[in-house]
């Protein structure tokens, strides 16, 4: 899929929407490893970008993203509108990234 036809917004300029497939998304779980949790504390003792959590974070939001454009595809979709992300806390160290959005078929 093209990502210039993934988008949060509702419309895509210039295509018109001819199929509404409904809901599709992508589901990440992660834990940080002991490696990680360490070195991203040490990282807080100076301040400022903790990049070890924040490569995390955005490995796990890209994962999130190319499951939800898998679903799509197995639909028939060409386009994804209203693109979200959600991200929840499952325990102590465990974090779930929900990538979400409407599947739709486009044409120019």
């Amino acid at each position: 899929m093209n990502h210039e036809n993934i988008t949060t917004a509702f419309e895509l300029p210039g295509k018109k929407i001819t199929k509404n497939l409904g809901l599709v998304r992508g589901i990440t779980v992660r834990s940080r490893s002991i490696f990680g949790s360490i070195g991203g504390s040490l990282q807080t003792l100076v301040g400022g970008n903790i990049t070890l959590f924040t490569s995390l974070c955005e490995k796990t939001r890209e994962d999130s993203f190319d499951l939800m454009i898998k679903n799509a595809e197995t639909k028939g979709a060409n386009a994804i509108i209203g693109v979200r992300y959600d991200a929840n806390d499952i325990m102590g160290g465990v974090t779930e990234v929900l990538c979400y959005g409407t599947a739709v078929v486009i044409v120019d």
